[in-house]
């Protein structure tokens, strides 16, 4: 069991977040707790000049709202954390500052993207210093 589990949820699949958040309180111990995180992506700042100068924010507020009500679902035991930056490395900074135990994420079917530079599970599995489940 594990005391401390990153759960990142990705706003267009929920239906994988509402999985993963119930398998990571099945391995919780005790006392444990869950971080139910997203990561909002940072655009290029020559993206960023044709966007409102609010959607960064906006996307941010959103991905809150989204997760509180996940997380009203299951209990409402979770924490929600939303950061903004590269998904992949993000969750890894997460995992590493609050000394997670484990990482629960969900995957997709890879496609020939996913060969070239990579899945987002693909990398974090890849460099997580904690155990990662991937749930496909």
């Amino acid at each position: 069991m594990y005391k401390k589990i990153i759960v990142p949820v990705e706003m267009g699949q929920l239906e994988k977040g509402e999985k993963i958040l119930a398998k990571a309180r099945t391995l919780l111990d005790g006392g444990g707790e869950i971080v139910l995180m997203n990561v909002a992506e940072s655009v290029p700042s020559y993206v960023a000049v044709e966007m409102p100068v609010d959607f960064i924010n906006q996307s941010v507020k959103d991905a809150e709202a989204k997760l509180m009500e996940l997380n009203a679902k299951h209990g409402g035991h979770a924490r929600i954390k939303v950061v903004i930056g590269p998904p992949a490395r993000e969750i890894l900074n997460v995992a590493e500052e609050e000394h997670a135990d484990l990482i629960i994420i969900g995957s997709h079917r890879p496609d020939f993207y996913n060969y070239l530079i990579g899945a987002t599970a693909d990398r974090v599995v890849r460099h997580a210093k904690c155990s990662v489940l991937v749930d496909r």
